[in-house]
């Protein structure tokens, strides 16, 4: 990603969805909620408020940006790697899928990594709980601002009183302001240091979400009163 991107993808992009958010949830009662309890709400189950686009979008970003590190993180290793060539046959495998997912996505949306590890069991309607064959890694896109919090291949519209079925570890923006400037039509130049970005260092999947419960970071605006703010930090080099 072009310094020149980065500068309109974070600086104003990302920030556009902070700040309408702000503007949609001031006096309500969502204002006081994490982001990741708004994305859920707002979605309505598939009929989604007016807050949903900025709220996903606003959340979307931040994993998205919490998905790489300059330089890419390496190629993943121990449980993890053994983990990927289980669900995968070998990290390449992965790789291809995860970024041909990318270039094939119709329209806006995002690619995802996700664990699949509470997949509700349609089987058992009476006592839903996770199937031994749906715990695993695997390769999901979702349209527009729809996100693995509230939208899975399996189940679909995940509600707060759900199970989580698709954890995600990692994701990669294929809206075209994320592209356009660098690589105009061209979708399917994927950097393949993206998709190794979040494997630096976590020995398992679920790991890679330890600390990364949706935080609000609280700025205090001239008036005294306390808003969602995700721009108070930069994203660390």
């Amino acid at each position: 990603m072009s310094e020149r991107t980065f500068e309109f993808h974070w600086g104003k992009h990302h920030r556009a969805y902070v700040d309408n958010l702000n503007k949609q949830v001031a006096g309500t009662e969502l204002e006081e909620k994490p982001l990741e309890d708004v994305v859920r709400i707002t979605y309505n189950k598939g009929d989604p408020l007016p807050a949903f686009n900025n709220a996903a979008q606003a959340w979307n970003h931040e994993f998205f940006w919490e998905s790489m590190k300059p330089g890419g993180g390496g190629m993943p290793s121990g449980e993890l790697l053994a983990r990927i060539e289980k669900d995968f046959g070998s990290f390449d495998n992965f790789a291809n899928e995860f970024k041909t997912a990318a270039a094939t996505q119709f329209g806006s949306g995002w690619a995802w990594l996700v664990y699949k590890s509470e997949t509700l069991d349609v089987g058992n309607a009476v006592n839903p709980k996770a199937s031994d064959d749906d715990k695993k890694l695997a390769v999901v896109k979702t349209p527009n601002a729809v996100n693995p919090l509230v939208w899975n291949d399996y189940v679909g519209i995940i509600t707060l009183d759900s199970y989580r079925a698709n954890e995600p570890l990692l994701t990669i923006d294929v809206w075209e302001h994320a592209y356009y400037l660098d690589y105009q039509v061209r979708l399917a130049v994927c950097n393949p240091s993206i998709v190794g970005s979040a494997f630096s260092s976590s020995p398992t999947p679920r790991l890679l979400l330890k600390g990364k419960k949706e935080r609000r970071v609280q700025k205090k605006e001239e008036t005294g009163k306390a808003v969602h703010h995700k721009y108070a930090h930069a994203p660390q080099n």
